[in-house]
């Protein structure tokens, strides 16, 4: 068969739409798959009677919503649990009993599991005389905000006429004497004192191997770079995104969480950990004692927490664009290692810092990374090497299109650092940029995911 230009043409044309619709299907999927889960969670609410409904930042919330469901069902209860996000009005209404574990971050914000319930639902009235409900809300009294989301659902749900089943519950940063107060209602509620283990996994004693300064000179804050072993057993199986709780001696009922930087794969697990020292002079609780205190060969009482909401989970193979600031690249240079591991390029990397001549941790890997491919694209902004100050977001507009680009090819996007400046300077111009909608959608799908403090 002799083919002339113009079917050859035409042939090319018929074939790149293809691709195209191929591209917009697996973008959908995730989307179109979170939607089907929401209409299951809806149906199985409603056929249930007890919603248990969570907003986490960093996995508590959920964590406690499901020990909730568990003592529920052991009382013969029907309950479903589903992200508040996946809560819609009309669920709400056609509910009778209702209990939210919410959490607050930064100064009385909304999680981000909480972002789509408070766009799509608390922002206009919703009859729920039927509805009696209770609210757990987690928080760290240190803010002036204290548990602000979770006071405000509370206020809102009984503007809406739905009834307390007793008087909401604060939680200063998983005290136990709040939590027990929550497992006694629970008991009242269902008529049983039997209830599962509530208890966090216990600590373990590890040992600080190596401590070092990585931005001596720097600006900012004193940030140290920890490798540490545990003392028994072999390392843990935690994954890119996960977070250590840490009890510092001084304050052991108040556990402190940082970010791991590393994978298990290294043989070690990496904390990169700022100073953070007072208007007095003197030094935080936790970090004080990690950088200035335990010495090297000495122990540290840590567990490991699975962190679900920054694991990389259905993005392993999608492009990743990684955005933060200061010790937030300690998570991200963990998703950059696992990546590397499993032989994933597409990777772009927006980090800020002050100036180059001192903050540059961990640029000796960034660079092989780049080298090797394994970074397609990296953007380091330092905010203090010009007159004018310049940040992350600054140069996330001015690289817009080819974001677009790549979340039109289904990447996913990562953020980890500061809430104040960078994460919400960074919310504002993706919001600009790809349109609310856009990443309302982006985020509902998972592929646009946050861990920021």
């Amino acid at each position: 068969m002799i083919w002339t230009l113009e079917p050859a043409r035409w042939l090319m044309v018929a074939t790149l739409g293809l691709l195209y619709a191929l591209l917009c299907w697996r973008a959908y999927l995730p989307l179109r798959r979170k939607r089907q889960q929401a209409r299951q969670a809806r149906a199985a609410a409603q056929a249930a009677g007890w919603i248990v409904a969570h907003a986490s930042q960093t996995g508590n919330a959920e964590q406690l919503a499901q020990q909730t469901a568990a003592t529920l069902q052991l009382a013969g209860i029907a309950v479903h649990v589903l992200e508040l996000s996946e809560l819609d009005a009309a669920t709400l209404q056609s509910a009778e009993r209702a209990l939210f574990i919410v959490s607050t971050y930064g100064e009385g914000d909304a999680p981000d599991a909480a972002a789509g319930f408070v766009a799509r639902v608390m922002g206009a009235a919703v009859p729920l005389q039927q509805l009696h409900f209770g609210v757990l809300a987690l928080g760290d009294s240190s803010y002036r905000q204290y548990c602000g989301f979770g006071r405000a659902l509370d206020g809102w749900l009984q503007q809406q006429g739905a009834q307390p089943l007793f008087p909401r519950i604060e939680v200063d940063r998983m005290a136990a004497a709040a939590l027990a107060a929550w497992r006694q209602q629970l008991s009242h509620l269902v008529g049983t004192s039997d209830a599962p283990d509530w208890s966090a996994p216990a600590f373990e004693a590890w040992t600080l191997q190596r401590r070092e300064c990585v931005n001596s000179g720097s600006a900012g804050a004193p940030l140290y770079h920890l490798e540490l072993l545990p003392q028994q057993g072999t390392l843990p199986d935690w994954q890119s995104g996960d977070l250590v709780q840490i009890a510092a001696p001084a304050e052991p009922e108040r556990p402190r969480e940082y970010s791991i930087a590393s994978i298990p794969q290294d043989g070690s697990l990496h904390l990169l950990v700022r100073l953070h020292s007072h208007a007095d002079g003197s030094h935080g609780v936790a970090s004080g004692w990690l950088t200035q205190q335990v010495q090297a060969g000495q122990s540290i009482a840590l567990r490991v927490r699975m962190h679900r909401r920054f694991r990389l989970e259905d993005n392993q193979a999608r492009p990743l664009i990684l955005i933060g600031n200061g010790s937030g690249i300690a998570g991200l240079r963990a998703h950059l290692k696992a990546r590397a591991l499993a032989g994933q390029t597409r990777n772009w990397l927006l980090f800020g810092e002050r100036n180059a001549a001192y903050d540059t941790q961990y640029g000796a890997e960034l660079a092989q990374w780049q080298a090797q491919g394994v970074l397609a694209q990296l953007d380091r902004v330092y905010s203090r090497d010009q007159a004018e100050r310049r940040y992350v977001q600054h140069v996330l507009v001015e690289q817009m299109q080819r974001l677009r680009e790549w979340v039109d090819d289904g990447a996913a996007i990562y953020v980890c650092g500061s809430l104040e400046g960078m994460a919400a300077g960074v919310h504002a111009a993706l919001q600009a940029g790809l349109g609310a909608p856009a990443l309302e959608a982006l985020q509902a799908a998972g592929r646009y995911r946050r861990d920021v403090y």
